[in-house]
């Protein structure tokens, strides 16, 4: 087990992390087009790691180019993260820190052209779950079709993961009581609980 406090406490946290923030920049290591940013769908292994990240991305966009010429990319997800200012401490040497989750993936690209319809379907599925009339692409109509063929899904392969939850692990609990009862963020106080030490 890592010494670090700000490892995830397990896989679940960053499978966590990537369904609740979907949007990732994705960057290619070969050539030089511009970073891209892009929702993507975790797919996991039977141990609950994630194996694979499945989106889709538009047929000009120059990162297709680039990734078919050398398929090597880096997937990066920003969770939640906010300053969290001396005020909300008592005591008072104590100094202003940023609190986030995020989450680095070293992957290898696989287009897969015949996947498409089910990247866009699946993603329209999980951004809509919960929704009391989902949003499904049948309701574009013919234009579905049409607009079907300027997309192309594509499969990150994860080869490395690395994950930082930097949520106030290393405060003593007093002063993560405090930070929790008062800072503003309810979405970043909700992962700090989620990850504050067991007594």
């Amino acid at each position: 087990m890592s010494d670090d406090p700000f490892q995830p406490r397990d896989p679940s946290d960053v499978l966590a992390l990537v369904r609740a923030c979907p949007l990732a920049w994705v960057i290619a290591r070969g050539g030089d087009p511009a970073p891209t940013p892009l929702p993507l769908l975790a797919e996991c292994d039977g141990d609950g790691r994630i194996s694979a990240l499945f989106g889709h991305m538009a047929r000009r966009n120059p990162l297709h180019a680039a990734l078919d010429a050398a398929p090597q990319a880096l997937v990066l997800f920003q969770g939640p993260q906010a300053y969290v200012p001396p005020r909300l401490v008592s005591k008072p040497d104590w100094g202003p820190t940023w609190n986030y989750a995020v989450a680095r993936f070293t992957t290898r690209v696989e287009f897969v052209p015949d996947e498409t319809d089910a990247a866009l379907r699946q993603l329209a599925a999980h951004l809509e779950a919960g929704q009391p009339d989902p949003w499904t692409v049948d309701r574009m109509g013919p234009r579905y079709a049409q607009l079907k063929t300027h997309i192309i899904a594509f499969r990150a392969h994860v080869e490395h993961v690395h994950a930082t939850f930097k949520l106030g692990q290393d405060e003593s609990p007093d002063s993560l009581a405090e930070i929790l009862a008062g800072h503003p963020d309810v979405i970043l106080t909700e992962w700090m609980r989620r990850q504050r030490p067991q007594d």
